[in-house]
């Protein structure tokens, strides 16, 4: 398990991370989301022991992780800028993780790269951005430790290659015990694969919530009324956003589903209904309620 403890991080006057606290399951998908600049790397390199907060702690199976070379033999970090050598081949680069990872799987990680396509003898700078992502999915994959930090790994994979890396941590995850912890700004990626998300804005945490919990407690409701003009009694409701578009008025509102029709039935309505929100909504409406308004933005 990973317990994340009031942590902050600053580089000069910007603070990247601000007393952010987290806690990260085994056996489970973490999916990391966030604006642009809300610390997302910043934390993951935190996570990962690469650098040294100003405040709060990070305790991995117990134990913290700042130069604390045992627990980091069990962590595997894919940055979104991945670092080799100028002549490097996925050999060479193979025989350097083979060093520091006693549970290295060679095998498993000559058939990874076999199967995505790669050579292993060309040199690594050659290759595309999508392929430089399948190389460190399968060094990450191969490794043998019980947690993999991902930033922004989907991003240059196509859509076959998107699906065989889910797949691929899915077994993981299944069959060892892999816990993963996914940083991307792509959440419909993030969807189908998480458990469990947490939302960074403006190097703050402003939710850490299992998916479907967060799924289930807040929804987009469309209805229309004969004068055209929302009821006095839907002010009981917690609605977070409104709009409308002629005669449709769609609402997103917190609280049960049961509650929500119970109220709607109380009404003169011609027509609602419920629509579940995507991540992605979900995402957008608890930025929006913060002032990360994309109104704001295209004018």
């Amino acid at each position: 398990m990973i317990e994340v403890k009031n942590l902050t991080k600053c580089f000069d006057e910007v603070t990247a991370v601000n007393h952010v606290s987290a806690e990260i399951k085994d056996r489970a998908v973490f999916g990391l989301v966030g604006t642009n600049g809300a610390g997302k790397s910043t934390l993951l390199r935190l996570l990962t022991g690469i650098l040294k907060p100003e405040e709060g702690e990070i305790k991995i199976d117990g134990k913290g992780v700042y130069e604390n070379v045992e627990v980091k033999r069990d962590l595997f970090y894919i940055s979104d800028d991945q670092f080799y050598f100028p002549n490097d081949t996925p050999k060479d680069i193979m025989q350097f993780y083979r060093g520091y990872y006693p549970g290295f799987d060679t095998g498993r990680f000559l058939k990874l790269i076999a199967g995505f396509g790669l050579d292993e003898n060309r040199k690594i700078r050659t290759f595309s951005k999508g392929m430089k992502k399948q190389l460190f999915v399968a060094l990450g994959l191969s490794s043998g430790t019980r947690y993999l930090l991902c930033d922004e790994t989907f991003d240059g994979l196509d859509p076959v290659m998107r699906q065989a890396v889910k797949s691929l941590l899915a077994k993981d995850m299944e069959e060892r015990g892999l816990t993963s912890i996914i940083a991307s700004h792509n959440l419909r990626e993030l969807e189908d694969i998480c458990d469990h998300v947490g939302l960074l804005h403006q190097g703050g945490i402003l939710f850490s919530r299992d998916l479907d919990d967060m799924k289930l407690g807040i929804h987009k409701l469309q209805c229309v009324f004969k004068d055209g003009e929302l009821p006095e009694s839907l002010s009981e409701l917690d609605v977070v956003l409104s709009s409308r578009v002629g005669s449709i008025h769609t609402l997103t509102v917190r609280g049960s589903e049961e509650e929500i029709l119970a109220k709607m039935r109380q009404t003169e309505a011609v027509f609602f209904e419920l629509v579940p929100l995507s991540l992605e909504e979900i995402f957008i409406c608890e930025t929006e309620v913060r002032g990360y308004d994309i109104k704001k933005i295209v004018i």
